[in-house]
């Protein structure tokens, strides 16, 4: 399942490969560059022993070959292609002589000096991909403390689901979220911070912080989301400081205890969808409020809005990634119809269709963030 994996890569092991640099280079698959060089010495030199023209020489052509695993291979296999092809080009000369020794000592050096920077070659690219192999690991365990990886089982909820920053080079993105099972019930954050980039990473991060604290302290969830208002306001100050561009964030902070129903606030995000007997509609969570960041422009304090969420229900919430992502003709995505047809299906199921069926639906491009969380109460 292509993407599924995608939205587990934050908290899958990094696979380091072989230390030769083999595993990290572009052509990954091929295990034994060395097998290619002497399978290519072959044609070159029944050519050679061929031809009767002594004019035309091939053999030369073989000082070329050991580039081939410079670039794919390590700097041991390197340097037995520069051997094997001196060997080789030695034995074939001298059994096919050159009309001069000059033009013989002439190849000969050429195949050293290119064969030594073959290897030179080689060796500043492994050191290259290792230094880059330990940038990433040091990446992907600080992102790891970001984003958890999908599922997520308290004692009320499961939640799985995909994630797929529009970055493909970067694990995590504007996009948020996180489940904390705090002493008031399961409290879960849906968040999409404004812009791209590393900046919208920090807001992201500066936030994630405040929840995972506040979740477990805060018995209100009026409380909570006012923590993460301030956590946003003193990122934003320092952001300003800095020169970065501030930031707000959308967020659906909801709060899940033994109660069938089940207390919401809504800064600014696409509401849920609900999934249960019945038809599937959004969450109805009346006026959206001010993203988190924006709380002076606000006329009131945001409020707690309760809707039925029993056991057995399922609580889809997407990002606008998935809401506002156009297909090749312009249309949007049809989330609504597309999750009628999954009502009665695992929440890793409904994951799974809903990210094959959105790729075909935007032709695997995508312009911003795709997150979309599925919540199953089970209590």
């Amino acid at each position: 399942m292509r993407r599924r994996v995608a939205a587990r890569a934050p908290g899958a092991p990094l696979r380091s490969g072989a230390e030769s640099g083999i595993a990290s280079s572009p052509i990954g698959a091929v295990k034994a560059p060395l097998a290619y060089v002497v399978a290519a010495t072959v044609p070159i030199v029944l050519l050679e022993l061929m031809i009767d023209d002594r004019a035309v020489r091939l053999a030369p052509l073989m000082i070329l070959l050991p580039a081939f695993p410079a670039v794919v291979g390590s700097v041991g296999q390197t340097a037995w292609a520069v051997g094997w092809v001196l060997i080789v080009i030695t034995a074939v000369l001298v059994y096919r002589p050159l009309p001069s020794s000059y033009n013989f000592a002439i190849i000969m050096v050429l195949a050293f000096v290119l064969g030594l920077l073959c290897v030179v070659t080689c060796q500043w690219r492994v050191r290259r991909e290792r230094e880059l192999l330990r940038v990433r690991s040091t990446a992907v365990a600080l992102q790891r403390q970001m984003l958890r990886p999908l599922p997520i089982l308290t004692d009320r909820v499961i939640v799985d689901g995909v994630y797929l920053p529009v970055e493909a080079d970067r694990l995590v993105g504007g996009d948020v979220y996180e489940v904390v099972a705090s002493p008031y019930g399961t409290r879960l954050l849906f968040g999409d911070v404004q812009g791209k980039g590393l900046s919208a990473i920090g807001a992201a991060f500066a936030m994630l912080g405040a929840f995972r604290e506040a979740a477990s302290r805060e018995p209100t969830l009026t409380a909570l989301v006012d923590d993460l208002e301030q956590a946003v306001v003193r990122h934003n100050a320092f952001a300003q400081q800095t020169g970065e561009p501030e930031r707000f964030v959308t967020a659906l902070i909801l709060g899940i205890d033994s109660a069938t129903e089940t207390q919401a606030v809504n800064c600014g995000h696409p509401p849920p969808y609900l999934l249960k007997a019945g038809p599937v509609a959004a969450v109805q969570l009346g006026d959206p409020g001010v993203p988190l960041g924006l709380a002076d422009l606000s006329p009131g304090p945001r409020t707690v809005v309760w809707f039925p969420f029993p056991p057995g229900a399922t609580l889809v919430s997407c990002s606008d990634g998935v809401t506002e992502a156009r297909g090749i003709t312009g249309a949007f995505y049809p989330l609504e119809e597309r999750l009628e047809g999954w009502a009665d299906i695992s929440p890793w199921e409904v994951a799974e269709h809903l990210t094959e069926d959105l790729g075909r639906h935007t032709a695997g491009e995508h312009r911003d963030d795709i997150t979309a969380l599925v919540v199953r109460r089970t209590d």
